[in-house]
């Protein structure tokens, strides 16, 4: 068993590799790159035929996207799949960016909510952690990132992931990290979902060699996560 620290360090350095080419760099500074980025990036799962259906748009780093996978197995087109088999009137968009930090999400999204979505899964904060960045910085930003969709969508339906520093930070770090999530989802009034790697972490059989993505089985895991809690939500 590797610790979870230990396994999201490795994640740090990945994280950093995978900004570049068809992805997104975190630290892009120009709106049309963020744009151009942002355009490849989006993946819409639907049935083909499909009557119409509300949107339900994942926004996120590399775990999001499905770094390492085919397209149809990153968790929000497995989503899609158990959506199909309920007959639930709903499509996902997959907006995940490798290496994305919430700083990099803030300053695409206002391009991504130019698409309509009923329902808005936000993925994003864990780039942070593995860089150190401050916890209260990390809060103010996904906070307005919170703020930002309520204001631009009233009416969508928002859940935010929960997810974890690295251990090797240090209690006091990682508590505050861990803590800021509920905080913030009930300050915007988000659906707080679980930790996306949980039971997945610190396990090598369910990830990648580089010790952070999910492989296959992992994703499949990830998949009953985030499922267990986006249910009820669609269902509303």
């Amino acid at each position: 068993m590797l610790a979870l620290g230990s396994v999201l360090l490795v994640a740090c350095k990945a994280g950093d590799d995978v900004t570049t080419g068809d992805s997104m760099r975190a630290s892009s500074k120009t709106s049309a790159a963020v744009k151009s980025s942002a355009s490849d990036s989006v993946t819409v799962s639907a049935s083909s035929t499909a009557g119409v259906r509300q949107t339900v748009l994942f926004l996120g780093t590399s775990l999001t996207a499905g770094l390492g996978l085919e397209p149809d197995s990153a968790y929000p087109q497995q989503v899609q799949r158990r959506i199909d088999g309920e007959s639930l009137p709903f499509q996902t968009v997959n907006a995940g960016v490798s290496g994305e930090t919430s700083a990099g999400l803030l300053r695409r999204l206002e391009w991504v909510l130019q698409r309509p979505a009923e329902v808005i899964v936000v993925e994003t904060g864990a780039n942070d952690g593995l860089r150190g960045q401050p916890v209260a910085a990390t809060r103010a930003t996904i906070g307005q990132i919170l703020a930002r969709i309520r204001r631009e969508r009233p009416t969508a339906r928002v859940a935010l992931i929960q997810m974890e520093a690295p251990t090797n930070l240090g209690v006091t770090y990682t508590s505050a990290f861990h803590e800021m999530f509920p905080a913030l989802a009930r300050e915007h009034d988000a659906t707080l979902l679980p930790f996306l790697l949980d039971g997945v972490a610190g396990r090598p059989e369910l990830n990648q060699p580089d010790g952070v993505h999910p492989n296959y089985a992992g994703e499949r895991i990830v998949t009953d996560n985030v499922w267990r809690a986006l249910e009820p939500l669609l269902r509303r």
